[in-house]
């Protein structure tokens, strides 16, 4: 079964992506730094935001904003250039990845808010440590010092919160339940997972384009239907016109 074509529209993404074979990726300090100085590089080259992350022994977690459709060529250098540096350090060769990284779009803003602290929080849900201020390899960390990293400036965090420290820490530190992960799982369903029934999906797609009244309100509603993970193939079926027509709309209405 072919893979399911990746979302790459601007916008704000949770960033999954392991070693191989479950093998550990950051093995000391340098490696942990290394990797963190590269999404700092390469986030200003491409114009994206980083709002949180929290790197593990054998896998990270990224909550990044793109500006562009530049997602792919973004994490591409970063993961490229970490297996170098991996690489010749270790003195191996071949993959370092287990294969491409996994993105889910955020495309809600409770989904947004419960990912935060689920990410900073992975390294509690490990055991790594018991108080998440111990732990460097997170954005929290960071966000409690007095100098915060440029990559970071721009975060959700610190526009928020400014400087107030404490309320940063209640903020990414309060309990994630498990309605909370019902609400992630959701969520992340909705442009990761293959739909489950294309029947019901052709359904209700047809819904969201039952009552529109103009041309922009179709448009709009082309915009929406994509975002959330139908492809420009099935709008397109669904709409009676050509795909080229579905992707000249979507790349219209991005930029208004």
């Amino acid at each position: 079964m072919p893979r399911r074509p990746r979302v790459d529209i601007a916008g704000y993404y949770h960033i999954i992506n392991r070693g191989v074979e479950q093998r550990d990726v950051f093995v000391d300090d340098k490696d942990f730094n290394k990797f963190i100085e590269l999404i700092c590089k390469y986030s200003k080259e491409y114009n994206i935001t980083i709002h949180n992350y929290s790197l593990m022994n054998n896998h990270y977690h990224l909550l990044i904003e793109t500006k562009e459709k530049n997602l792919s060529s973004f994490m591409k250098q970063i993961n490229m250039n970490y297996t170098i540096y991996f690489n010749k350090k270790y003195k191996r060769v071949g993959h370092l990845w287990q294969g491409r990284f996994k993105s889910f779009y955020v495309a809600n803003e409770a989904y947004y808010y419960i990912l935060m602290r689920y990410i900073e929080q992975n390294p509690i849900k490990a055991k790594i440590v018991k108080d998440l201020r111990k732990y460097k390899y997170n954005s929290l960390y960071q966000f409690l010092q007095k100098d915060i990293p440029n990559c970071l400036k721009d975060s959700y965090i610190v526009k928020k919160f400014k400087n107030n420290k404490k309320d940063i820490y209640d903020f990414l530190t309060m309990s994630v339940d498990k309605s909370d992960l019902a609400e992630l799982k959701k969520a992340s369903s909705l442009v990761e997972a293959p739909l489950k029934s294309n029947v019901l999906d052709k359904e209700k797609l047809k819904e969201m384009f039952k009552d529109y009244k103009s041309i922009k309100d179709r448009n709009n509603i082309i915009l929406k239907a994509y975002k959330i993970g139908y492809s420009q193939a099935k709008i397109a079926k669904v709409l009676g016109l050509n795909q080229s027509t579905i992707q000249r709309t979507i790349k219209r209405n991005e930029k208004n």
